[in-house]
């Protein structure tokens, strides 16, 4: 068995980012920026009013200053003249600050009789101006890699960006395996089970940024998983990363390694010091990553957590790193634990993580439960409500 740190090392030197693409603005949230980009415009193009009021030369601001009112600037809709000596121009917010002012003068700050405004308030000393170029030059950039968010996506529709260089969508294949599984929605036999693995894992890998394909069920057969390994590479999309479910253990069942290795599968490890996941195997199937994750419910979803949406950001050029993890203090002592590396489901409370009473690895509804992974190192020993822990949120 080797650990969670160098089975992590090697999957990643499986991976490798992949290809840019572009596309259009409006589908670019959730993405990766695979390229910087530059601003194509100044924004703001020009000195703008931040308020409504009158645009003045400041010089000759003053309590009780009057003003002759020569014209109106509104968005969109500029004051083309000059302002000169006492004169005005009537603004609104956005709009270009006409030559000649350098003040903006908002409009509780005067009163106005048919063309003529007198300043009563105290006008302060902010200019009321949003200078050109304030937010961003051209020639700025957006530095990649990095997740775009929807205020990215308003940053860039600012800077002209029609088009967005991003990563492209890692194509995950997901087998599940074995005699007892039939698909949601259908009539269970008196020995088997409804498929669950592979839906959540599903869900987990689109919200990592994956484009994923759930192929059928294949049976404890060499022949049917020949027959589904085949379609992870049909089409002109193959997949960049194949998950299988189940098989991977050595019952005599477990036929998914043989099945690989018999149609080209490079194995790169098999098992892991770890619970639940300890069957886990990875390699190389032509060219796609290939992940074989435990059958049992929750040691498929804990390691598709662990491992496979670690490749998947690596995949998306988000650098090789593990699944982030936090430190807080246990809400109850927790036991020494063993050889492997565990990770405990677990509760954040107001006192801090408590780790559910129930560990089974067939346990969904306690997973579900959960709001994080307690993580436990090899031979760690007893520790008491108050010790700080890592932890991975869920």
């Amino acid at each position: 068995m080797i650990s969670v740190t160098e089975a992590l090392d090697r999957l990643f030197a499986l991976s490798s980012p992949l290809p840019a693409e572009d596309v259009p603005l409006i589908r670019a949230s959730g993405r990766v920026l695979a390229q910087a980009i530059t601003a194509r415009r100044d924004q703001p193009p020009f000195a703008a009013s931040a308020m409504d009021g009158y645009a003045v030369r400041g010089a000759d601001l003053s309590p009780g200053a009057v003003f002759d009112v020569i014209g109106e600037a509104a968005a969109g809709s500029g004051f083309t003249g000059q302002v000169g000596p006492s004169q005005a121009v009537r603004i609104f917010t956005g709009a270009p600050v006409p030559q000649g002012a350098d003040r903006v003068v908002i409009q509780e700050d005067v009163t106005r009789e048919a063309t003529r405004i007198t300043v009563t308030g105290d006008y302060g000393e902010g200019t009321n101006i949003r200078p050109a170029g304030g937010d961003f030059r051209i020639g700025d950039r957006i530095e990649a890699p990095r997740l775009i968010s929807p205020s990215d996506v308003a940053l860039m529709a600012a800077m002209n960006i029609p088009q967005v260089p991003v990563t492209r969508r890692p194509r995950v294949a997901v087998i599940a395996t074995g005699d007892e599984l039939v698909q949601p929605g259908e009539t269970p036999g008196p020995d088997q089970i409804v498929a669950s693995n592979s839906y959540g894992l599903q869900a987990l890998f689109i919200a990592a940024g994956a484009e994923v394909r759930l192929l059928p069920i294949a049976r404890d057969r060499i022949d049917s998983l020949e027959t589904i390994f085949a379609l992870t590479q049909d089409g002109p999309a193959p997949a960049d990363l194949i998950v299988t479910i189940g098989g991977a253990s050595v019952g005599d069942h477990d036929l998914v390694a043989r099945a690989a290795q018999g149609i080209g599968m490079e194995q790169s490890f098999y098992k892991v010091a770890m619970r639940p996941g300890k069957p886990l195997m990875a390699g190389r199937l032509g060219d796609a990553v290939m992940i074989g994750l435990p059958g049992n419910p929750v040691s498929a979803m804990v390691c598709g957590h662990l491992f496979v949406v670690p490749v998947l950001r690596h995949m998306l050029g988000l650098g090789a790193a593990p699944a982030p993890r936090l430190r807080g203090v246990l809400a109850a002592d927790v036991a020494a634990n063993g050889p492997r590396e565990h990770y405990m489901r677990a509760h954040i409370t107001p006192e801090g993580i408590l780790a559910d009473a129930r560990q089974d690895s067939a346990l969904l509804s306690v997973l579900s439960g959960s709001g994080a992974l307690l993580v436990r190192p090899p031979h760690a020993p007893a520790a008491k409500a108050g010790d700080a822990v890592d932890y991975l949120p869920l």
